[in-house]
């Protein structure tokens, strides 16, 4: 029983001084923890702040496959300059180069077909004129004349037939060589290749891919693509200033020049992970040019950018509508 009350006291006693340890400490503050790196500040009295990427100028190409198929070859890697028309990769072909071969072997005898046909219509020819040269009826008959002629019609009625075969046998060939170019997926125009997706041996998808097969970009100019919340596209103005920093680096400043505005608001798509963001937020996309600074930048990094803006006297005054003046009532 005495050791009940022992512990009991010990509890007591331990309470209370959490109790006082507690309101001591009630009225202390945590300092705040000194960030790693500072947070980039607008050069700007006025600004709209924007996040923003990094792209090729004239915009990254996906590349996609024609048609699904087994990927056979990959002839490029990351980093490779490729002009317009070089070969990407190689889809697998077997099935087409055997069609090919197949409507390449069946021309020739349609071809003799064709020749043949035609020494039949002069030989009939010949022998119509033979025919009517004759003038005595006994040795010639009018029925005789009008079987060969009908015999000559019908073989120029054949050869039409034939020639029309030889033309649908030349435009399969055709056919099965256009499906078979296909299968080598070309670049489409001069660039770098940023990525590379797919290896050989793997199944190339047309529908349901997450990633493109590959991206091609032109890394000679780049630019910032800065996405503006619907709430604040009425501040944006064409022509204004602007600048960029890289994430992570506040140092180091990327002046922006205004190119164009583009004229639909999309949904957005990089969520920045707020609480308080909307998956429906909209944003308008804004794009401008740069030069290449000192340091390095790479296509696809995200940038923060702040955009001048006319002050809110100024803006009023270029805004404003007059009124029509409002007649009293009769």
């Amino acid at each position: 029983m005495m050791i009940l009350n022992r512990v009991s006291v010990w509890l007591a006693l331990a309470c209370a001084a959490f109790a006082a340890w507690s309101v001591l400490t009630a009225g202390n503050t945590v300092p705040m923890p000194t960030p790693v790196v500072e947070p980039p500040r607008s050069p700007f009295e006025t600004t709209v702040a924007a996040s923003g990427i990094i792209e090729a100028a004239n915009e990254n190409v996906r590349i996609g496959p024609p048609t699904a198929g087994l990927v056979t070859k990959v002839f490029v890697a990351v980093g490779d300059r490729v002009p317009e028309g070089d070969p990407l990769l190689q889809l697998d072909d077997r099935d087409l180069r055997a069609q090919l071969v197949a409507r390449q072997a069946a021309i020739p005898p349609a071809e003799a077909q064709v020749e043949e046909q035609k020494y039949r219509i002069g030989d009939l020819d010949t022998q119509l004129k033979r025919l009517k040269s004759v003038r005595d009826s006994r040795a010639v008959s009018e029925d005789d004349v009008k079987r060969t002629w009908y015999a000559a019609e019908m073989a120029k009625r054949a050869m039409s037939r034939f020639e029309a075969a030889l033309k649908q046998i030349v435009a399969q060939r055709d056919e099965t060589q256009l499906l078979l170019d296909r299968l080598t997926v070309r670049a489409p125009r001069a660039g770098t290749i940023l990525q590379v997706n797919i290896r050989a041996g793997e199944f190339a998808l047309t529908t349901g891919a997450t990633e493109p097969l590959m991206l091609l970009g032109d890394m000679e100019q780049l630019q910032v693509r800065a996405e503006v919340d619907e709430v604040n596209a009425p501040l944006v103005a064409p022509q204004r200033p602007a600048v960029a920093y890289l994430k992570g680096n506040t140092a180091q400043v990327i002046p922006l020049t205004f190119v164009r505005i583009e004229p639909y608001i999309v949904p957005k798509k990089s969520l920045t992970g707020d609480n308080n963001e909307r998956v429906d937020t909209r944003v308008l996309q804004i794009i401008y040019r740069f030069d290449r600074p000192g340091f390095p930048v790479y296509a696809g990094q995200q940038v923060d950018v702040f955009i001048e803006r006319t002050s809110p006297g100024r803006q009023s005054q270029t805004q404003a509508v007059e009124r029509p003046v409002e007649m009293p009532p009769k």
